[in-house]
């Protein structure tokens, strides 16, 4: 028996108003949730064509062998950043207007697998070994309107297509519960002499590898209690007359607390290194996850928030690296650079439903340029006055390798006034040896305690 996919009405609806314009075919991605009976689809969004394809539009011979699989996975790359927490790229669809050959299913196939490894290669952490690993390949023909659904497992190389259940459902998502949570960071990165040659970024993922392991290990309070994980995530929710759950709220308050100390029963060995400079992060994060309202666990729901935590971190120094890789100033680069910022996070629903995606702003990106990106990447409108910047008002402090010590005696209120640089990021040349130190706010607010009566 193979998997079984519950999806939005208006996907298909969607699928069903792409048209070819001559083209051999449309792709691709497919969005929602894996769940251990079904996978829930509450998304489409076709990748866009390069600029030389939209050029070629008037050569219909164009093959079905010509998939670009490298796009198509940057594209899944984009998309993955813009999902909150619980959400994934769950396959991709190909509409065409012939049956699929066994070499272009072969491409899908390789296609699927690609986008999974580029995904998982940016990612802060891992899948577990129960977690679904199955991926969809959805086939429309234009002409016939018929269907095939295909699974692969991509956690195995060996794996063959399955058949796959493709069912519609109105309102699915209309009734997903949001988790909220607003994690204050603090995290050094020192960089070690010994790591001088890798990149700035290379420096930065291996030192947030570190702190993911912390927010894995945090403890999660939900709406200010601690619940087994083995519950249902509704337990004690009102339930209506027929004795189905009534839910009272579509939102949880979620708090974090992660270990400050060790223990004496978990003693270490300190460890010295000489550094030539440090990195820090500090600040505020928005973040948000979602999760189906049929009968979700705790376990589910908390998972879905850490790796929401995860991702928006590394996510935001990953497009602020790439931004200064784009917009490198020549004969700047082994010089003293500018302080830079971290983009802030900003939130758009989805027509029909109570979930929101997501993208990243910096402060001076204009809100139009944020919508023109969304309808870029998503193929969906978006109004303006949608747009829900997470993140507005922030904080920031700025300091170097050598002034470090002065920062930290610094009054807490003179680094608490607002202004309006929220993430910097220096590089020194210092006697032959690069001296990064960044100080980098990733969102709004003041940092804020927890502490449990």
């Amino acid at each position: 028996m193979g998997r079984t996919y519950i999806v939005e009405e208006s996907v298909g609806q969607y699928l069903s108003n792409i048209s070819l314009q001559g083209k051999a075919f449309v792709s691709g991605l497919l969005i929602g949730q894996c769940s251990s009976q079904k996978d829930y689809v509450i998304l489409a969004t076709r990748t866009p064509p390069k600029e030389e394809q939209n050029e070629n539009l008037k050569h219909p011979k164009a093959k079905l062998d010509n998939l670009d699989e490298e796009w198509a996975t940057e594209h899944a790359n984009q998309v993955s950043r813009m999902l909150p927490g619980g959400l994934l790229v769950l396959g991709v669809f190909i509409i065409t207007t012939l049956e699929l050959a066994n070499d272009f299913q072969n491409a899908l196939r390789r296609l699927i697998f690609a986008m999974e490894k580029s995904m998982n290669r940016k990612r802060l952490w891992n899948f577990t070994e129960e977690e679904i690993s199955e991926r969809v390949i959805l086939h429309v023909c234009s002409s016939t309107k018929k269907i095939s659904c295909r699974t692969y497992d991509v956690h195995d190389p060996k794996s063959s297509a399955r058949p796959a259940d493709w069912k519609y459902q109105s309102g699915l998502s209309t009734s997903w519960l949001s988790l909220d949570c607003t994690i204050h960071i603090d995290i050094h990165i020192p960089l070690s002499s010994t790591s001088v040659s890798y990149t700035l970024e290379k420096n930065t993922k291996n030192g947030l590898t570190r702190w993911a392991k912390q927010i894995e290990n945090g403890v999660y309070l939900i709406n200010g209690q601690v619940k087994d994980e083995d519950c249902d995530l509704l337990e004690g929710q009102k339930k209506s007359f027929r004795g189905n759950t009534q839910v009272t709220s579509h939102s949880f308050d979620v708090r974090v607390l992660t270990q400050l100390l060790l223990n004496s029963d978990h003693r270490s060995t300190a460890t010295v290194q000489i550094c030539s400079g440090s990195v820090n992060l500090k600040g505020s994060v928005k973040c948000r996850a979602y999760i189906h309202s049929n009968k979700p666990k705790v376990k589910d729901a908390m998972q879905a928030v850490k790796r929401d935590i995860l991702n928006t971190v590394a996510d935001r120094c990953e497009i602020l690296f790439e931004d200064l890789l784009l917009n490198e100033i020549p004969g700047k680069k082994d010089s003293e650079k500018e302080f830079y910022i971290l983009p802030h996070r900003v939130f758009v629903p989805i027509p029909g439903s109570t979930v929101k995606l997501c993208d990243y702003k910096f402060g001076d990106e204009s809100a139009e340029e944020i919508r023109d990106h969304f309808i870029e990447m998503l193929d969906h409108m978006v109004q303006i006055e949608d747009l829900e910047i997470a993140e507005e008002v922030n904080t920031a402090c700025m300091s170097s390798m050598n002034n470090e010590a002065s920062l930290e005696h610094k009054d807490d209120k003179q680094l608490e006034q607002p202004i309006k640089t929220t993430v910097m990021l220096k590089i020194r040349q210092n006697i032959g040896v690069i001296a990064a130190f960044a100080v980098a706010v990733l969102a709004a607010g003041i940092s804020f305690h927890y502490f449990s009566d």
